[in-house]
């Protein structure tokens, strides 16, 4: 991580210096740090196995590698399946800010997911309008 060097300006008043202070925090937060309760989690999602750890998503013996936006995303919605992920919250946990762009960039990597998912029809990515994401996984039963 690149570390930014603040001198404080005489001239500037403190409050102002540690207003400046306070809003960079929020830039440099590292994302891991942000969703702790979804790092080294496997999770069973329909048949696919999905380690968040290694980024590896498994299905009949076959693995991918997801890139990290990919894994971190897919790690939210499986913490929450058949429930839904709000995408501001999405946005804020793994790009820190919900602009246009990162909101563009965010529905790229659901499309790559679906894609990554189509092995196995029960499991789809609905988009809930106007809210964000669920994961819908059919509930198993134990007849």
């Amino acid at each position: 991580m690149r570390e930014l060097i603040i001198k404080a300006n005489p001239v500037m008043p403190v409050e102002i210096f540690e207003q400046t202070l306070n809003g960079l925090n929020k830039i440099i937060i590292p994302t891991k740090a942000l969703i702790p309760e979804v790092i080294n989690v496997v999770f069973q999602i329909g048949r696919y196995t999905f380690d968040s750890q290694k980024q590896l998503l498994s299905i009949d013996g076959e693995s991918v590698k997801l890139t990290t936006k990919e894994a971190e995303l897919l790690a939210l919605l499986g913490a929450r399946v058949n429930e839904l992920l709000q995408r501001d919250y999405a946005l804020k946990t793994i790009w820190v800010d919900d602009n246009y762009f990162n909101a563009r960039s965010m529905d790229v990597y659901i499309t790559k997911l679906r894609k990554h998912l189509k092995k196995d029809s029960n499991v789809e990515i609905l988009n809930v309008h106007g809210k964000g994401y669920k994961l819908i996984i059919p509930e198993q039963s134990n007849d």
